[in-house]
């Protein structure tokens, strides 16, 4: 099977490490990335989403079984052209922020749309597949917390480390609400309390921070599936967060964590959890967003959509990985 994907990001790590899963599974990739630069500084335009539309057209003519529209703002520059089916992703703030109507305007003439909650699928209005983006256990996993400090450079031996792993700029993300609840812990626990930003690094380097911190907190006005939440679980990093997208799914059972919804609540559960000094039991939840789990339940969207199967070694390999890891 053979897939045109048009991005708003190229090198978002959850996006390209999902193709990477389903290139083991015999489906090959080519990317489209939407025309223009774009950094902190500079966002793209229409006239960028615009002038893509015609390279699509003619690249979907080069013998694809289907199109895959990463991010909303993409769809409809992957149902202008009209030769092959269309699934949809959808990433959270294109349902949420500003360009959802131009997701839920496009949704109904795509051949299947995909989100990554429940909640998603309910402000979306409108039946279609629920596949939060998975997370690589082998590069994700629990590690010493010195070793990992003595990797990210935290030198400071007394006080806990609280990991915010984006950047303050990022609206969405609500950094303000983050410093409040961090500051009011400080001042009601001996030991001092730093609230780490941590973003512009390597996604491979991500894990040591996660495994270097005390607890992750997350205040976002709005989320998908947070991918921050489920590499934490992954590496044992409790975890406090506001109840967005499917983060109370995905701490469902897992010790110590906290869904909170007042920044009382949030400082009581940070409290809590700095307090208690432990590793949560995350990464047996983590399984269940492995990023071979997620990836055959896309594999199943592909085929239902394209209307053929791919044989493939990978399921039998997964199996065999996923009992080994229940036998951990």
């Amino acid at each position: 099977m053979h897939v045109l994907t048009v991005t708003a990001n190229a090198d978002a790590p959850f996006m390209t490490e999902q193709i990477d899963a389903l290139e083991e599974r015999g489906v090959t990739f080519s990317t489209l990335s939407v025309a223009g630069e774009v950094d902190a500084d500079t966002a793209r335009g229409p006239t960028d989403y615009l002038r893509t539309v015609p390279e699509v057209v003619r690249e979907a003519g080069n013998g694809y079984d289907l199109v895959h529209a990463h991010y909303g703002l993409t769809a409809p520059m992957a149902l202008a052209q009209v030769r092959k089916p269309v699934v949809l992703s959808l990433w959270g703030s294109d349902v949420h922020g500003p360009v959802a109507p131009v997701s839920r305007a496009s949704a109904p003439f795509c051949d299947e749309v995909v989100v990554m909650s429940e909640e998603m699928r309910e402000v979306l209005g409108r039946d279609c597949t629920v596949i939060p983006d998975g997370v690589d256990l082998e590069k994700f996993r629990p590690e010493p917390q010195d070793r990992a400090r003595e990797r990210v450079g935290w030198d400071d031996e007394d006080g806990y480390d609280v990991l915010f792993p984006y950047s303050p700029a990022r609206k969405v993300k609500n950094y303000p609400r983050a410093e409040r609840v961090t500051a009011v812990v400080d001042n009601l626990l001996e030991r001092p309390v730093r609230l780490r930003t941590v973003s512009g690094v390597d996604h491979d380097a991500v894990s040591d921070y996660m495994n270097a911190a005390d607890a992750l907190l997350l205040t976002s006005h709005s989320e998908g599936s947070p991918n921050s939440v489920k590499e934490a679980l992954a590496c044992n990093l409790p975890v406090v967060a506001v109840d967005v997208g499917d983060v109370r799914e995905r701490l469902a059972g897992v010790d110590p964590s906290v869904v909170a919804a007042t920044d009382e609540e949030l400082v009581r559960g940070l409290l809590e959890v700095l307090e208690r000094g432990e590793r949560s039991n995350g990464r047996e939840a983590a399984r269940e967003v492995s990023i071979d789990r997620t990836a055959e339940r896309m594999l199943e969207v592909y085929e239902r959509v394209a209307g053929r199967v791919i044989e493939t070694e990978a399921s039998d390999e997964t199996e065999r990985v996923e009992i080994a890891g229940r036998l951990e």
